[in-house]
């Protein structure tokens, strides 16, 4: 068994590719849209296989079927160095550093920062 993709509510789905695409070395597929649902996505996809759907519904501020958004997602940056690199480019390019760099009690070096839409995201080792 091995994953194939996670998939996030978002409001704006040009600024969620663009940054994961930024940040995480990411490419993107084509945009679909259903005009009977109202509904876009377009995959994120990265260097190790993993995928990142990331959905809107014209009208999810309206809607009982969907929440946005997810606890969190981690990425990998491979080592202390990087996640310190990269953590820093985020917070000098002004997205919010929840948490971290930092060891954390169950081992993991991480740092946790949120997407443009609030979502948590972790960069670990």
């Amino acid at each position: 068994m091995k994953l194939n993709h996670i998939a996030l509510w978002v409001w704006d789905l040009r600024s969620e590719a663009d940054f994961y695409c930024k940040y995480f070395n990411g490419s993107t597929g084509p945009e679909y849209f259903n005009p009977n649902r109202g509904f876009w996505s377009c995959f994120v996809s990265f260097d190790s296989g993993a995928r990142l759907e990331l959905m809107h519904v014209d009208s999810i501020e309206h809607s009982n079927a969907v929440s946005l958004g997810w606890h969190h997602v981690a990425f990998s940056a491979g080592s202390k160095e990087m996640v310190n690199s990269l953590t820093e480019r985020l917070r000098v390019d002004g997205h919010k550093i929840v948490s971290g760099p930092r060891m954390t009690g169950d081992g993991y070096y991480e740092s946790v920062i949120l997407d443009p839409e609030g979502n948590r995201v972790e960069v670990t080792v």
